[in-house]
């Protein structure tokens, strides 16, 4: 398996340790761990390596779907690793809709043949012609990142029905990334419960505010399930016992309160940003989730040369578009907490006064 290098990783390693702020964490602000019960017992291995059958089927029925349809991951990093790995093998074929997270079209594209069909931008719209154009009869997977990631759009349900039909009349599956959909305050269906194609993974990560737990799920048809189970063997073997005793709290009696204060700090955050980019002439599509995608001033010379002197000049991180294959934009999270995000919109502001 010939992988490519991890772009935005790369990136982070290059700044994020020594900068004072993260202004392209793509996460929600983490929570504080005694907000919880610590204490799993003993620190052995999930018993059985799937996950605790009772804790998956509660995740089941939340895509209408039984717990042995349910594996629980170390992330949707791995998630959707395991999914990959299940369903395709050399010489088979997979459409990835794009920008998106590096690893939703890496991964495919290190075992099989890849087909990219693009938003467009600046509304980042999806043609589900040019998906349904794409699809050849070794096509196994249709892969979709909803709300989406780095662009903050979040398709409608039409539309991810529209994928799931084209997907399933070539016997194709439908796996939609949606460690976003939490955070919207009306979700969309799970493309899990849409029928016997769909495929979801999602993580305790983006809308939780708990990536520290490494824990994440991938819910669909049980063969599928299955077959990314054996390669979990060779992977992380089972889910972490401390990840799964806090999900259990997470996703039961604290699980309103969470979401509520997430979603509360996503929208108050989001309108800071909103603000700040129009007090500037600064364009963006307005964002689900915690990511905005905004377009590069001007004066400097893609997204690379942008980020770098903005991080090497006020020690703030932001993300370049051209790690997800979009020059003319950088990723700027907003999920942090509102006084992070003001200091470093702060910064932002003397940077473009001084350069503009």
């Amino acid at each position: 398996m010939d992988i490519a290098p991890f772009e935005l990783e790369r990136w982070f390693a290059e700044y994020e340790h020594e900068a004072d702020l993260m202004l392209a964490e793509s996460g929600i602000r983490s929570l504080e761990a005694e907000r919880f019960d610590l204490d799993p017992g003993t620190l052995g291995y999930v018993i059985p390596t799937n996950g605790d059958p009772e804790l998956r089927a509660t995740v089941g029925d939340r895509y209408d779907r039984g717990a042995e349809e349910v594996l629980f991951t170390v992330g949707t990093q791995e998630a959707n690793f395991l999914a990959f790995q299940a369903l395709l093998d050399a010489g088979d074929h997979a459409v990835v809709v794009t920008p998106t997270y590096q690893a939703l079209h890496a991964v495919p594209d290190a075992i099989a043949d890849v087909t990219r069909v693009s938003l467009e931008p600046p509304e980042w719209t999806l043609d589900v012609d040019a998906v349904a154009e794409a699809i050849r009869p070794k096509t196994q997977v249709v892969v979709l990142n909803n709300p989406n990631n780095p662009t903050g759009r979040y398709h409608s349900p039409e539309t991810v029905e529209a994928l799931y039909d084209i997907a399933a009349d070539n016997e194709s599956y439908l796996l939609v990334d949606e460690v976003y959909r939490l955070l919207a305050e009306e979700p969309n269906p799970p493309a899990a419960s849409l029928g016997e194609w769909g495929l979801s993974t999602s993580s305790l990560t983006k809308a939780y505010g708990l990536a520290g737990a490494r824990f994440g799920w991938l819910v669909g048809d049980e063969a599928v399930v299955d077959r990314a189970w054996e390669w979990k063997d060779y992977t992380t073997i089972s889910p972490t016992k401390l990840g799964q005793h806090v999900a259990a709290q997470a996703l039961g009696e604290q699980e309103r309160d969470i979401l509520s204060e997430n979603r509360a700090l996503a929208d108050r955050n989001r309108g800071i940003v909103r603000d700040f980019l129009s007090s500037h002439g600064i364009d963006w599509h307005d964002p689900v989730g915690v990511n905005g995608f905004v377009t590069v001033p001007d004066e400097f010379a893609g997204s690379r040369a942008f980020c770098r002197q903005f991080v090497e000049a006020e020690s703030v991180v932001l993300a370049p578009g051209a790690v997800f294959g979009f020059d003319g934009y950088f990723r700027i999270g907003f999920g942090l907490p509102t006084p992070e995000l003001k200091e470093g919109l702060s910064r932002l502001d003397a940077f473009l006064a001084r350069t503009g």
